[in-house]
Formats: structure tokens, sequence, C-alpha cells
């Protein structure tokens, strides 16, 4: 008996740490991680600061329509359409972990708007106001994309033209989608400082904090297993991507402190015929908008036009 006591208390003390380990990582809180204003610490953010900030605020005064779909596991997923004319092609945003979409394409979406796209950003499960309380770091996400391509694809045409795009966890899960099957009118993908998969983001950031990866690592599979209802393991974008059939533009930061750099590399590399890849010197996690605006724009805008050609010469 006593030896079932004992297995019994080890494995209360088991499950009690795998808990507070998931409520850490992947349980949504509900307030500041939902203000537009709320900008993650650190040098590099604070030396963007202002320019960030008028840059969201430009972003919340643009009137869009809110909209919604429901997710392949019941959840109410919001959105908000911006529209720009009939037949226009249409980029569908996906904002990173603890994000929002102003915040988040704050300097995106009047540089999508100006290169003609209809808009859709997405409010990721378990943020702002959809629903749900965990974050599966693009494993249910991923799956979540598929849901909205379908909303579009109902409501403009079959034949709209779908370019996907994410930043930071966002571009990991439109990546992560990619190697799903994704219909013919989805053209092309855009990510930005996306991280290979789960796994690999949560153990850097466990080695990073010092803390004993032995023990972290499994405790946090378990809590996401038990409490979560998913496998961190169960996706990978540098694995996903090596089934992709849409060309991809991936663009990451040199001097990124949370996703490095390369993990960019290590994506590309897995599919070097389907992927461009382009580093910004001196960019941190998802600055590279700012870092070099002009650099940017004329990359982005080659892809748009490869990608859209009938598109572009209309515009032009």
């Amino acid at each position: 008996m006593v030896v079932l006591y004992v297995a019994l208390g080890l494995a209360a003390v088991v499950l009690c740490a795998a808990y507070a380990v998931f409520r850490i990582i992947f349980r949504s809180p509900d307030r500041m991680q939902n203000d537009d204003f709320h900008l993650a610490g650190g040098e590099q953010t604070d030396a963007l600061r202002d320019e960030i900030t008028e840059m969201i605020r430009a972003a919340r005064a643009i009137p869009y329509e809110p909209v919604c779909t429901t997710s392949f596991d019941g959840l109410r997923l919001n959105g908000r359409y911006y529209h720009q004319r009939d037949g226009a092609p249409l980029a569908i945003l996906f904002h990173g972990y603890r994000g929002t979409p102003a915040r988040d394409f704050s300097g995106g979406i009047q540089s999508y708007r100006v290169a003609g796209f209809n808009l859709l950003l997405i409010e990721q499960r378990a943020h702002c106001t959809s629903e749900g309380h965990v974050i599966t770091f693009g494993v249910k996400e991923r799956r979540d994309c598929m849901k909205w391509i379908d909303y579009a694809r109902e409501r403009f045409g079959e034949q709209t033209k779908i370019l996907l795009c994410g930043i930071s966890m966002g571009a990991a899960t439109v990546l992560m989608a990619s190697g799903l099957d994704l219909p013919g009118n989805v053209r092309g993908i855009l990510a930005d400082a996306p991280f290979t998969s789960p796994k690999a983001i949560i153990t850097k950031v466990i080695r990073d904090r010092k803390l004993p990866l032995w023990i972290v690592w499994p405790l946090t599979w378990l809590g996401a297993r038990i409490f979560g209802g998913f496998d961190p393991s169960a996706a990978d974008a540098s694995e996903a991507v090596k089934r992709a059939k849409v060309p991809i533009l991936l663009i990451h930061g040199e001097d990124d402190r949370f996703v490095p750099c390369e993990m960019g590399h290590e994506i590309a590399s897995a599919a070097p015929e389907r992927i461009e890849l382009h580093t910004f010197p001196n960019a941190g996690h998802g600055l590279s908008f700012l870092m070099d605006h002009p650099r940017y724009e004329r990359i982005t805008r080659a892809f748009f036009t490869r990608i859209f050609p009938q598109d572009a010469e209309q515009k032009s």
C-alpha cells in the first residue's frame, strides 16, 4: 500500500506541474494580450515603440466589416474584412502568439490595401473575440486556416484568388497549412518570422530561460495532451512545406532574438524550389517591415506581381 500511495502522490505532483506549465504556455489570458497597444518589452521593440503605436492607431481607424466562421471543433472564430474592390485578390492574414490583428499588422494593413488586396484579418482561436482558451502553436490553427479559406470561397466565389499571410505563430500556421489540401485558388503564401515547429520554439525558450529541458519539455507535452487536447509534436512547418504546391515568400530578421533566423533558413532549405527567402540585417522579431520598409515593399510587391500577374497589370 505504501508503494501505491507514493505512486499516486508522484502522479498528482506530475499532473499539477503539467497543469501549471500548460497554463503558462498554452492557456489564453483575457486582458493584456487582447490590448492592441500592449507591446512586448525588449530594447528592439522599445526603439520603435512610438512608430508602432502610431501605426496601430492608424490601423484601428480603418473601417472594417466584422465576420465569423466556425472551426472544425465548433468554436466561433471572428475576423475583420476590409473591402477594396470587387474581384480583387484576397489576402487572409494570421497574427502571432498572443497578438492582435491591429497590432501585428499595423503597418501591413495599409501596405496590402495599397497593393490592391481585399483583406481578411482573422482573430486566432483563443485571441481577441474568437472563442477558445487554448493556443496550440499552429497545430489546430492550421485547420482553422482551411475554414477561413472555405469561408472566402463561399462568400466571394471559388475563383477568388487568395494569398495566405502570417507573422510569427501566424506565419508558422500558414506554412503548416501549406501541407494540407489547399484549393487551387490559393496562389501563394507570405510568412514573416515563422518558427519551424511548436516543439522547436518551446524548447528554445526553455533553454533561453536556463530551465531543465529534460523536465520542462515532458511536462509541457503532457499538459498539452491532457489539458489542451492536442499534441504539440503533431505539426512542423519545415515538413509541411515539402508538400506545398504554391510559391512561398519567407522573410526573417537576422537579429530575431525570439524565433532565430536559423529557423527561417531551415524551413527554406526544406523546399528550396518552392521558397524564396529574404533576411533583414539588424531586424528583430517581426520587425523587418520597419527596419527596411522600402526593401520590404520591393520584395513583397515583386512576389505579388509574380503570383497575381493579371491583377498587377490591371492595377498598373
